[in-house]
């Protein structure tokens, strides 16, 4: 798919027909473009990475290699998903990498919002040339950019570690083939490529994960807090029957803390904020009203089962005026 505009005659895809028809006409491009040729994919698990694959996969089979790099930034249990469902449900050739140290090392002390993400996405270009290295005849470098990244990039709003290329010294060619989508389409095509309902439907996930949820300069007890906290949300929100009615759904913890008490003792704690929106394509978003009594038992367990937290808010924010992610 050339170029990175979205052309004013391009059908919007909202059916299963014309998902498969996109699906036909991706497969021919990607074979076009990469012949005989290797392609090393970043497989994050998310939905636009994993639907990616999967037209991959289809286009190419086994002269693709997904690689999933754990750098210390991803939801709770995932990596182990990830491993599960491509290693094992689905015959790809994947790599596993834990990068932790590498990532959070690289990421201390630095606060600034788009500092941060050009180092994850520096990064993940490093991990994927080292690799390279290692696998013999890699030219072309997958990615699942999809249209909201790349015209948030141009509009100057954030950096996508995955818009703007490779360094001129990296000989990878990109293959983007969901470049031109937005995520209800997405969504649509990884429905007719096969993927698993829970994958396909599985919420938005930023290429900087959890580090652009955990604001200002990234520390590892803050990081398990929006880690932790995130996972009781999804949790309770899963039991609550909300979690295929709602498109988003995160936690934050913020750079600063706040006085609490526990045991009758002061406290100086952070503080877990709940994000809970709904949207189509990530260009508008609403909030949700999500029931009070849901919303205490979240802001109890947080307490009881987080460390450091001695306050929970809820985020009445829209998109716009706020973004839906903080950095």
């Amino acid at each position: 798919m050339t170029g990175n505009v979205r052309p004013e005659s391009m059908t919007r895809i909202n059916t299963l027909e014309l998902a498969e028809a996109f699906i036909e006409e991706q497969v021919a491009e990607i074979r076009a473009q990469v012949g005989s040729g290797k392609v090393l994919l970043a497989l994050s698990g998310g939905v636009d990475s994993s639907v990616c694959a999967a037209l991959l996969s289809r286009a190419i089979g086994k002269q693709l290699t997904c690689v999933h790099v754990n750098h210390g930034l991803l939801r709770k249990g995932e990596p182990e998903q990830v491993c599960e469902v491509f290693g094992k449900q689905f015959d790809v050739n994947l790599v596993y990498i834990d990068a932790v140290d590498r990532f959070l090392d690289k990421l201390a002390g630095v606060s600034d919002p788009e500092t941060k993400r050009k180092i994850i996405g520096k990064e993940f270009i490093d991990v994927f040339a080292e690799e390279a290295v290692k696998l013999e005849g890699i030219r072309f470098l997958g990615q699942g950019t999809i249209y909201p990244d790349i015209l948030e990039s141009a509009d100057g709003i954030k950096a996508h570690h995955n818009v703007g290329g490779l360094p001129k010294e990296l000989d990878f060619e990109l293959v983007e083939p969901v470049k031109l989508l937005f995520k209800d389409e997405v969504r649509c095509v990884g429905t007719a490529l096969g993927l698993p309902a829970n994958m396909v439907n599985r919420q938005p996930f930023p290429g900087p994960g959890l580090g652009v949820r955990c604001t200002g300069a990234i520390t590892r007890d803050r990081l398990e807090a929006v880690r932790e906290s995130d996972a009781i949300l999804r949790e309770e929100f899963a039991a609550a029957g909300l979690a295929g009615k709602i498109w988003q759904y995160f936690t934050v913890v913020p750079d600063f803390k706040s006085t609490g008490i526990k045991d009758g003792k002061r406290t100086d704690d952070w503080m877990v904020i709940i994000r809970a929106v709904n949207s189509v394509d990530a260009t508008s978003a609403t909030v949700e009203e999500v029931p009070y009594e849901l919303l205490l038992r979240i802001r109890d367990r947080i307490f009881a089962e987080v460390k450091g937290v001695n306050r929970v808010l809820y985020d009445l924010s829209c998109k716009p005026i706020a973004t839906i992610e903080y950095e």
